[in-house]
């Protein structure tokens, strides 16, 4: 019933002449009244100040990547970021920029001054604003953390009320909830992260029959090397990309030059490629048969090639960063994550297969590319962590967006829950309020009278976390 009511609120919204903002997937809506580009950081303050000219909710956007309605601004204000993307300082153990800056851009400068971030995810879209504040994942590296915003040491926001707050490292309750604020206290206009030396790299893949890779987990983690998981339910397979670093990459080039050919081949086959075949097999294949023996042929493919071409001892962290297109086209794809804790996983993944195979027997539809999995240190570093209890893993299916693909993550997100999964509130889609209070318990009151206390108006305040913090 929620959900009818918020369509039919957006559309008296469109006719009334809203501006229609979509994400960069372009399966997602929102209608403001104002969409403003900002230039600097008075340019924010006066958006938040003038209430009358920019009404609430008040939402700040960068490239849009979400995956969710966490940046809708149905009759209110969104504020394009990405104009406000200075570089302001590189110090030998961390990076300052501005909000919009994207993350790409950040790292390859700080490649050439031989440092890197601690957690390279492969969005190099995002801007550097949305991770300090928003959930992110990669595979963590040995004895590091896998969400980049654990590495946010402070952060320069925008209140409602128009005022300049820093939030550092000397508050630690305050700067760990604003980790995972998602923009509810401010605008994040610049913010500092830990960097550390530029590593070289080591990477390799491996792949597991599903009763090989459940059998043998505590043994594959106990490599004490980076996983990534490439997770085939229809083909009861399991590709491990292992990571880890090997030294010093400045010291590692003068024996021998870094290899980029392995993440160019990777990167490829994931932003164009691989979503590009699944657009094609879905519009020129109708036969669900057919479509999908094609699909399945592509994948074991996908699991040779992994094994024998993405592979090397000396590549560099900042190649895994895909720089997407501004505009998405016809290979665009899209995803949803839930992580579970790292002891129960295997019995979880086994019966993920299970499930999956039941729901294309009964429902006829599947995702039409892979899944894939991360495996993420315990951290406590954000208030919503997904990790907050202990390591976890994730299962994560990916799709085009064919139709089908949101009745599939409702069910998705039923199966996730009740097998004590924890979602990220950016890149799940179709959350309740149950789902959230479920995974984070106390967590939510405890970050509600923070945000009241910042934004007691509500100004900030979307229909999508009113609802699920309700």
């Amino acid at each position: 019933m929620a959900t009818a009511e918020k369509r039919a609120t957006q559309e008296e919204i469109a006719a009334a002449g809203g501006i229609e903002v979509r994400n960069w997937g372009r399966d997602l809506a929102s209608y403001p009244k104002a969409v403003v580009e900002v230039h600097s950081v008075e340019d924010v303050v006066g958006v938040m100040r003038d209430r009358e000219r920019y009404p609430a909710p008040v939402r700040a956007h960068g490239s849009t990547h979400s995956t969710t309605q966490c940046t809708a601004a149905d009759g209110g204000t969104v504020i394009d970021m990405r104009a406000l993307n200075r570089i302001l300082n590189i110090g030998t153990d961390t990076v300052t920029a501005e909000g919009g800056a994207l993350l790409i851009d950040v790292a390859k400068q700080l490649e050439q001054r031989n440092l890197q971030f601690y957690v390279n995810i492969e969005l190099g879209n995002a801007t550097l604003g949305s991770i300090a504040c928003c959930a992110t994942k990669d595979a963590s590296m040995p004895g590091e953390y896998g969400q980049v915003n654990s590495y946010c040491v402070g952060m320069k926001i925008v209140t409602p009320a128009g005022e300049i707050l820093e939030i550092t490292e000397d508050d630690p309750e305050l700067l760990q909830a604003a980790r995972s604020s998602y923009g509810l206290f401010g605008a994040v206009v610049e913010a500092s992260f830990r960097v550390r030396p530029l590593q070289a790299m080591a990477v390799e893949h491996r792949v597991y029959t599903l009763d090989e890779f459940t059998g043998t987990l505590p043994d594959l983690i106990g490599r004490g090397q980076s996983m990534m998981l490439y997770i085939f339910p229809f083909l009861d397979k399991v590709a491990v990309e292992f990571r880890r670093y090997t030294g010093d990459e400045e010291e590692a080039r003068k024996a021998s030059p870094a290899s980029h050919v392995a993440w160019k081949l990777r990167n490829f086959t994931w932003k164009s490629f691989a979503p590009g075949l699944g657009y094609l097999l879905e519009r020129f294949v109708p036969v669900r048969g057919p479509r999908y023996f094609l699909l399945n042929r592509f994948n074991r493919l996908v699991q040779l090639m992994m094994t024998r071409a993405i592979k090397g001892s000396h590549t560099i962290p900042t190649d895994q960063m895909i720089r997407y297109p501004h505009a998405s086209g016809w290979s665009r794809y899209t995803f949803s994550i839930w992580a579970f804790p790292q002891e129960r996983y295997a019995e979880t993944l086994r019966e993920y297969f299970a499930w999956a195979k039941r729901y294309y027997r009964d429902r006829g539809w599947r995702p039409n590319l892979l899944h894939v999995g991360y495996r993420i240190e315990q951290d406590e570093s954000s208030l919503f962590s997904y990790t907050w209890d202990g390591p976890a893993l994730t299962i994560d299916p990916v799709s085009t967006g064919a139709p089908g693909w949101r009745e599939f993550l409702q069910a998705y997100n039923e199966f996730c829950s009740e097998h004590g999964g924890s979602p990220l509130l950016n890149q799940t889609w179709g959350l309740t309020s149950a789902h959230v209070r479920k995974a984070f318990g106390e967590r939510v009151d405890r970050f509600e009278e923070l945000r009241r206390r910042y934004d007691p108006d509500g100004r900030l305040l979307n229909d999508y976390f009113r609802e699920l913090l309700a």
